[in-house]
């Protein structure tokens, strides 16, 4: 056994307390965590000391739509390569695992994506981020909220319209984006819901009272807060109040500082610290150059790490998950909350329940994130092995 010492443990709780406590982290001989313990306030331990860097598992993403110049609704087997290289490069930037998510599409192009995400799935292999099951967000939306969703392709929702598109691919769907306001979607909803599919209000006009209505009948989580949605307005609070209100209602952040302005995310955060999850929502071109891109038929001009469309209408980005944590920190967000909103929440909107320690037991070390603040800055690296002579 060696050990780590002087470690800290992110979280998303409001108690500033908790994010100063210091823990001991003992290694197997094949570098796998074994023990998690904290320390007595004043004491040390012998070990690695990180000087109260903290450590974390990989990152969640659980709304990201493609890279690499590949669009996930657009798959097809040719593309399976290249997925798998996307999938290396997501790990490398510090991504365990993804909820493909497959925008509005028609039903052929999204049965192919969920068949061709099916085999690539099957193929995983160390040292690539998991795909885990897909997001569909679509078509079940408001066409007054669709954003850059393809109008032609949008769907009244009904059991019907749902079996034509996912029957045969229930198990491999984690997520699904849609208006519960809109008629129909009750039926929805709760067919998703007793599937174990998580759904999430997104690009819809609900208001407060039908936001209420959407939770009580099985919707657990806000996708891209603040975008494609009603504000929150001292008069009609909307469904991020309503989320906020309840506080069981996971809320998806885009902290590009674009989607949302930083005021604006950080004041979310405060609210409702244990409900947010950071999402890249990621297109095509990420890990690309900026310029233009296709995007479906269509022009995507990409500038700064912002994606949108010829007419201005915002897209989606090309920032790695991580840099949205990054970003929170610089803007006042506590460190230990904001690397939980993209490692520990996301996990816990696909069902994980144990606390960070457990989770974090029989993890490799190198599949962890040491995680180093200097000011308002954080940085990250993978856990590893420090030199021998720091050996405990």
């Amino acid at each position: 056994m060696r050990w780590l010492s002087n470690v800290r443990l992110p979280q998303a709780k409001r108690c500033s307390h908790g994010g100063q406590q210091r823990w001991r982290i003992g290694l197997d001989a094949d570098d796998l965590i074994s023990v998690v313990e904290p320390l007595a306030a004043g004491s040390s331990a012998a070990g690695d000391d990180w000087g109260g860097d903290w450590l974390s598992p990989a990152g969640v993403d659980l709304q990201i739509n493609g890279g690499l110049g590949l669009a996930f609704p657009e798959l097809t087997p040719a593309d399976l390569p290249q997925l798998e290289t996307l999938l290396e490069l997501l790990w490398r930037d510090g991504v365990e695992a993804i909820c493909p998510t497959l925008v509005t599409c028609g039903v052929a192009p999204l049965r192919q994506a969920l068949a061709v995400l099916e085999q690539a799935r099957a193929l995983h292999q160390p040292g690539r981020c998991q795909l885990r099951g897909a997001h569909l967000e679509g078509p079940f939306l408001e066409p007054t909220r669709r954003g850059a969703h393809p109008a032609q392709h949008l769907a009244a929702p009904s059991l019907a319209a749902l079996a034509e598109r996912i029957e045969g691919f229930e198990d491999d769907i984690d997520l699904v984006t849609l208006a519960p306001e809109l008629e129909g979607a009750g039926a929805v909803i709760t067919a998703l819901a007793e599937r174990g599919i998580v759904v999430s209000l997104g690009h819809s006009a609900a208001t407060e009272v039908q936001s209420h209505d959407a939770f009580a009948a099985g919707v657990s989580m806000l996708t891209h807060a603040f975008n494609a949605m009603p504000d929150m307005h001292r008069r009609a609070p909307g469904p991020v109040a309503a989320a906020a209100l309840r506080g069981d209602i996971a809320i998806g952040l885009i902290a590009d500082g674009v989607h949302v302005e930083p005021t604006m995310a950080v004041l979310l955060q405060r609210l409702a610290p244990e409900q947010v999850v950071l999402v890249s929502d990621a297109l095509a071109p990420y890990g690309l150059g900026e310029g233009q891109h296709r995007w479906d038929e269509r022009l995507l001009i990409v500038a700064d790490g912002s994606c949108r469309l010829q007419d201005g209408t915002l897209a989606g980005v090309t920032l790695p998950l991580l840099e949205g944590v990054r970003r929170l920190a610089s803007w006042g967000v506590r460190p230990e909350q904001a690397i939980a909103a993209a490692t520990i929440t996301p996990r816990r909107v696909l069902g994980e329940d144990r606390n960070l320690p457990q989770m974090l037991v029989g993890t490799p070390l190198v599949e962890t994130l040491r995680w180093s603040a200097s000011g308002d800055a954080l940085s990250w690296q993978r856990g590893s092995r420090p030199t021998p002579d720091r050996y405990d």
